[in-house]
């Protein structure tokens, strides 16, 4: 799946098992359909502004996403991942 596609995938799952509507996201329901299909890409304040209407933290929505990708293939690893770069780059 490709990266775009996943990372709707992900908002959508997300929303979902929050019971949520589209509408719940803060914009049209026609825009949401399309971020989750991958065919609208929002900018980082609009990607922030619908995770947080959905009460997720975005970087929830990503990780899924890039696991749905496939790269890197399951959370652990991600989080791996994350821990290492992240503690290179300190405080």
């Amino acid at each position: 799946m490709e990266l775009k596609q996943a990372v709707g995938q992900a908002f959508k799952e997300l929303r979902i098992s929050k019971g949520l509507p589209q509408e719940a996201a803060g914009a049209s329901q026609s825009y949401i359909s399309d971020v989750e299909r991958g065919l609208k890409s929002p900018t980082i304040e609009k990607f922030n502004e619908l995770a947080t209407n959905i009460g997720v933290h975005p970087l929830i929505i990503l990780a899924r996403g890039y696991i749905l990708a496939g790269a890197p293939e399951s959370t652990d690893e991600l989080l791996l991942l994350l821990k290492k770069e992240l503690q290179g780059l300190g405080k």
